[in-house]
């Protein structure tokens, strides 16, 4: 900020943050100034002294005579989610939580603010409705906001739960990996991605690429993937990167402003297993609008119930040799048909429900023993 001062750039105060000027907005302005006096021709150290001390006036006009640092009027994004009756408002300066239930009355439940974001731009809830993340498109997307030196709530996710009609802070989120002062990198558009059992979303950070984070539980969200191209430029800085990113019908797509559009799948890993994956990919969407968020919900198949096990093995949410004997009766049941098949799987459903109070992981075994009724129920 003290070098481009040194260099004359030029300043406007938004929303009580200082902001350069881009050379090619100075240039309109000051030919501006030069009319304005009734002159022709380059303009002159007067027009530049006078456009210093007039700059925020001029775009406060431009802007139809509001009040720069009144602060927002409106929301940048609002998510509506019908299947739970809520909706997250990203306000630009607040986050607010909405009851959609009746769609005609609309009322406000609660309100979030936040000394560390700049601008609240978009919010995405969790697939059952509990929690919700909010992004902070901090200087609208155009500076470096993921250098090592930069804080780490700044341009990130904030993460709260929803209790009751109130939103309770639990976390921020930011790419773990420090961008370089010529790519502009601040959290944007994203979506969620059905891995049952869990909270995954693919976001968007302009040139610090997509990240895929993993915010099941919000106070600790962590990154389990990306895709980075790196910076547009490494010598100067140049618009570019992931604008939005979202899971479509088992692909990501990935619309890069400067470099065009990416199709990316998911891979196995240590923290994302194929039972998960294939899960994920059996839930087929018609459409996506993801302000408009759809709930998921899960067809009846052996990759769902091998995604629970998947998970209850990763967390020691269940014994070792149990999980083995119950991948081996799914395995069975698989090669099986008809009313055989039927009748082991509601054996090994049984099971599972009986055992679920003692486990690690309850809730789980639990999501697993419905996934294991549900196939014997679909004749699968």
């Amino acid at each position: 900020m003290e070098e481009a001062r040194a260099q004359g750039a030029f300043f406007v105060e938004v929303m009580g943050q200082t902001m350069a000027l881009p050379p090619q907005f100075v240039t309109v302005m000051l030919d501006s100034m030069v009319v304005l006096r009734g002159g022709e021709g380059e303009p002159t150290a007067q027009d530049t002294a006078a456009l210093h001390e007039f700059v925020n006036q001029m775009i406060s006009e431009q802007m139809g005579g509001i009040d720069l640092n009144a602060g927002p009027t409106q929301c940048h994004d609002i998510t509506v989610y019908p299947a739970i009756g809520l909706a997250g408002g990203a306000c630009e300066g607040y986050g607010m939580l909405l009851d959609i239930s009746d769609p005609e009355n609309p009322r406000r439940l609660s309100a979030v603010a936040d000394s560390n974001f700049s601008y609240w731009h978009s919010a995405t809830f969790n697939n059952d409705g509990t929690a919700i993340l909010f992004t902070d498109e901090w200087g609208g997307g155009g500076q470096p906001k993921c250098r090592a030196s930069d804080p780490m709530e700044w341009g990130a996710n904030a993460i709260f739960t929803i209790e009751g009609t109130e939103m309770e802070f639990q976390s921020y989120f930011k790419l773990s990996a420090p961008q370089t002062p010529e790519e502009n990198c601040v959290a944007h558009n994203g979506s969620l991605i059905p891995i049952p059992g869990r909270d995954i979303m693919i976001q968007g950070w302009y040139q610090g690429g997509i990240s895929l984070i993993d915010w099941t539980d919000p106070t600790d969200p962590v990154e389990i993937a990306y895709f980075d191209r790196g910076p547009v430029d490494g010598s100067q800085m140049q618009m570019g990167g992931s604008w939005s990113v979202y899971w479509y019908n088992g692909v990501i797509v990935n619309s890069e402003i400067a470099r065009g559009l990416d199709i990316l799948e998911l891979v196995p890993s240590t923290a994302l297993t194929q039972n998960e994956i294939d899960a994920a990919n059996s839930v087929q969407l018609t459409h996506l609008n993801s302000q408009g968020q759809p709930i998921f919900e899960w067809p009846a198949t052996f990759a769902l119930a091998r995604a629970y096990l998947d998970q209850l093995e990763r967390h020691g949410g269940l014994a070792a040799a149990r999980i083995d004997r119950l991948r081996a009766g799914l395995a069975e049941a698989e090669e099986m048909t008809g009313s055989a098949r039927a009748d082991v799987l509601r054996s090994l459903a049984d099971g599972v429900s009986r055992g679920a109070a003692g486990a690690g992981d309850a809730a789980k075994v639990r999501m697993l023993a419905d996934a294991v009724r549900s196939l014997a129920n679909a004749g699968m």
